[in-house]
């Protein structure tokens, strides 16, 4: 065999071996939860199998060690989140995952870094995360007839080119469709195609990512307290994201909560104890509003982050606003207020516009709602809409975007600036918000 026959033999052989290793995974890995000492990083395996991630400081690859190993079965779509821990804060760390005892991707090394210790020895680290919420992926066979509702994906892309440090899903992260959400397999079907796409893997990779959910992801539209199957979409929804916690204090559905430097992110579910539409109606429910307003009252935080589906600023009392359950939301809004909780915002989703509000209490506090909406999903222009409370006239996007939000300066001057980027990653509109 001649030289140039073996050296293509030879290419053909290892594209043959990366490709066999790129097939062992299906989606992923995506970055979950980051603390200052523990780090989740999930996958997704093509099939049932046995997955590990080999880890070691990117300075220091002689201190290597293995995680714990987990067996994916196809009952949970063969999905897996995987606790790396003992880490030192303030480090970068590199890995790789490991599939049957092969390391995937022909051992493609990736990288994260834990949160830095800077309690009692330094102001707060800056930094910036992305915020955006509703995600249709097109599937023609079970889509409606017509044009697809699901736009470019090319958007991910323009987010994993970001400079941030983590993302926050804001609800509609998927669609389910009439042909999924009565039965586990359709449901698990839905999370899994949506979670696939191409054009989202790197950004799944580049930074760790958060979740809460809206009715899309939960079950039909508009869907509340009595959808028949919020079990098993729950199920999905843990074993598809990786949030630090669920289900907080017993209450069900998926409120947690996570602290990013000096800040502080409440993950609320709008979803599971939501009644019927009525000004004396709740979409929280007692029992999570009042862990919410404790959870507040006790945050040493700068910024408190709330993350909801649905607009709560809004005093537009129409479609599924916060305002269309009033005595909620002024109880919500009034306890805020009682209680002197300062630097509070809303991170919103649902309405497939983008839009800023703000709601003054009666002792001058600015509550703000940053709406970040729509992703993929169609776009629309709401800025006819009559809400009282939006930040400007003109604050109000009706096209595909993200958020990018960053916050910077000292301890106690602390401050938040929110731009609003398109599918291109072109600068639409920039706020600033807090501290300056």
């Amino acid at each position: 065999m001649n030289k140039v026959k073996f050296f293509f033999v030879f290419l053909v052989f290892q594209f043959l071996i990366m490709d066999s290793y790129a097939q062992l995974l299906k989606s992923g890995p995506m970055l979950g939860y980051n603390t200052l000492r523990e780090v989740g990083v999930w996958v997704q395996l093509e099939d049932q199998g046995y997955v590990a991630i080999k880890y070691w400081p990117t300075e220091s690859p002689s201190q290597m060690k293995m995680s714990e190993t987990f067996y994916s079965e196809n009952y949970k779509a063969n999905t897996a989140t995987i606790a790396l821990g003992n880490l030192e804060p303030g480090t970068n760390y590199s890995y790789t995952v490991v599939v049957n005892d092969k390391e995937s991707e022909a051992g493609r090394v990736y990288e994260f870094t834990t949160q830095k210790l800077w309690h009692w020895r330094e102001d707060p680290p800056n930094f910036n995360f992305l915020a955006g919420s509703c995600v249709y992926i097109n599937e023609s066979k079970y889509d409606r007839p017509g044009k697809p509702y699901g736009k470019s994906y090319s958007i991910f892309s323009k987010m994993a080119e970001e400079d941030a440090e983590f993302m926050i899903w804001l609800g509609d992260n998927n669609y389910l469709r009439e042909v999924d959400w009565n039965s586990r397999s359709g449901i698990y079907h839905r999370y899994s195609h949506s979670r696939a796409v191409t054009e989202l893997q790197p950004l799944l990779a580049k930074m760790h990512h958060y979740a809460i959910w809206d009715d899309h992801d939960y079950g039909p539209n508009d869907s509340d307290r009595t959808f028949g199957h919020k079990d098993v979409t729950r199920e999905a929804f843990e074993d598809f994201w990786a949030n630090p916690n669920y289900g907080v204090m017993g209450m069900g559905g998926i409120t947690g909560n996570f602290v990013w430097n000096d800040c502080e992110f409440f993950m609320l579910d709008n979803r599971w104890d939501r009644t019927f539409p009525s000004s004396e109606g709740s979409i929280l429910g007692e029992k999570q509003l009042t862990w919410l307003i404790d959870a507040l009252r006790n945050s040493s935080a700068s910024i408190k982050f709330i993350c909801v589906g649905g607009q709560v600023v809004s005093d537009l009392a129409e479609y599924e606003n916060y305002a269309v359950y009033g005595a909620e939301r002024k109880k919500l809004l009034n306890l805020i207020d009682e209680y002197n909780i300062r630097n509070v915002v809303f991170l919103t989703g649902d309405r497939h516009h983008s839009e800023m509000s703000v709601y003054r209490t009666p002792d001058g506090d600015e509550i703000y709602d940053i709406t970040s909406s729509p992703l993929t999903s169609g776009a629309y222009d709401h800025s006819s809409e009559k809400n009282t409370f939006r930040l400007k006239e003109d604050a109000i996007i009706g096209e595909n975007n993200y958020a990018v939000i960053e916050v910077s300066g000292k301890r106690k001057n602390r401050k938040l600036k929110v731009i609003f980027k398109d599918v291109k990653g072109k600068k639409i509109k920039e706020y600033k918000l807090i501290g300056y």
